[in-house]
């Protein structure tokens, strides 16, 4: 609790997951845990994030309390719970190695998305319940083994054209449902423990001056610099976590 490292990491990855919850960031948020890994243990930085992230999502929901799609939510809402059950069920047989090597890929996916936006051929058709069921089911998924269900949501979402506002409203509503659902699972897996809570508690303040930092400036700053440069930061660590879960599941089993 006195390691100077740490709490330096956990300030700027908690920060940075507070600015996504204000629609500021966007998916960038999926950095937190991976983030999170370079200090401690992947499973109990999701454990960590948990209320900080419900702490986030009352805010951002207060905020755009007004401004969800409801039918979107509708259409994927039931298959993200059917989602956060096979997480739950398949905890168990994951090591921390393979969630390492997990949200790697999956960060690393998410920085070639941003590069090679192939989801734009998507652009203009209708929303499909049958897809955002499937895009729910992954987003829930993702969102209880790592708290990074953003990809998966946006890939959906994205092309439906929201506003800005409208977009943010129905990504707070989404994660905010789906984060409250994790909240039992996440009890009986014990990641919800005294050290976990103490630590959340310390960095409360930082989330919350993080979104509101993040509301207050989504419609005053330009992003476009932040992102060139968060994207490249998060390229090599998505490398890094490849890497490091790699050596974990395929060479000597450890986890990282």
């Amino acid at each position: 609790m006195t390691d100077i490292t740490f709490w330096a990491v956990a300030i700027l990855a908690v920060f940075i997951v507070a600015l996504s919850k204000s629609g500021l960031l966007g998916s960038l948020g999926l950095v937190g845990v991976p983030l999170l890994s370079l200090v401690m243990p992947a499973r109990d930085a999701a454990g960590m994030l948990l209320p900080l992230l419900l702490v986030m999502d009352a805010i951002a929901v207060w905020t755009y309390r007004k401004d969800a799609d409801w039918r979107i939510l509708k259409i994927m809402l039931p298959g993200a719970l059917v989602g956060t059950i096979i997480g739950w069920v398949l905890w168990s047989f994951v090591s921390d190695a393979m969630v390492l090597l997990f949200v790697g890929i999956l960060t690393l996916l998410f920085i070639l998305d941003a590069l090679l936006p192939l989801r734009k051929k998507l652009e203009g058709l209708p929303p499909s319940r049958g897809w955002g069921a499937i895009w729910g089911g992954a987003a829930g998924f993702t969102s209880f083994i790592s708290h990074t269900g953003g990809p998966p949501f946006q890939i959906y979402v994205l092309p439906q054209r929201l506003t800005p506002v409208i977009f943010s409203g129905t990504t707070a509503f989404f994660f905010a449902i789906v984060n409250t659902a994790k909240l039992v699972p996440y009890y009986f897996l014990d990641q919800l423990n005294i050290a976990n809570l103490e630590r959340a508690a310390i960095l409360a303040p930082v989330a919350i001056i993080g979104v509101l930092a993040g509301v207050w400036a989504v419609r005053r700053i330009s992003v476009k610099r932040f992102y060139q440069l968060t994207y490249w930061l998060v390229f090599l660590l998505a490398l890094k976590l490849i890497y490091d879960g790699a050596m974990g599941v395929f060479f000597t089993g450890a986890t990282a």
